[in-house]
């Protein structure tokens, strides 16, 4: 039989891992985000967007670099204000399935695109992952 202090312990626990999470993944958003306004990761990362997604009527890779980036930095800090926490668990829940082509396309060509073209199942299963840890995160 559990007391009332031993559940409050437990929960003060949980929240805490979920504190040290948000950091952590923010923190990571963040600065991926951030690495997409150097010069040569955005390069390479106007590189990995696939020939199917450069069309006329479609942003221009430098533009898809930009406003991923954003998103990703603003991923990061929503996951650390609680109103909109949730929201932005979602978003970069949609964010990670709406880049994997790009990081599947890297994978494709890993003599023109090196460090940044990691195997494809790896790179699938990591990202399943990050969604879970974005999921506990933001709930």
């Amino acid at each position: 039989m559990t007391t009332q202090c031993d559940d409050r312990a437990m929960m003060d626990a949980v929240e805490i891992a979920q504190w040290a999470l948000r950091i952590a993944l923010a923190l990571a958003f963040v600065a991926m985000g951030v690495s997409h306004f150097v010069a040569a990761p955005a390069r390479t990362m106007r590189a990995m967007i696939p020939p199917v997604l450069r069309q006329k009527w479609m942003p221009s890779p430098a533009v898809l670099v930009t406003i991923t980036g954003l998103c990703e930095v603003a991923g990061g800090i929503g996951l650390l204000w609680e109103p909109v926490r949730f929201i932005a668990g979602i978003a970069l829940i949609v964010f990670l399935i709406a880049v994997f082509p790009a990081n599947a396309y890297a994978a494709e060509h890993p003599d023109r695109f090196g460090k940044a073209a990691l195997p494809f199942w790896p790179r699938y299963f990591g990202q399943l992952v990050l969604i879970a840890l974005i999921v506990l995160a933001a709930i």
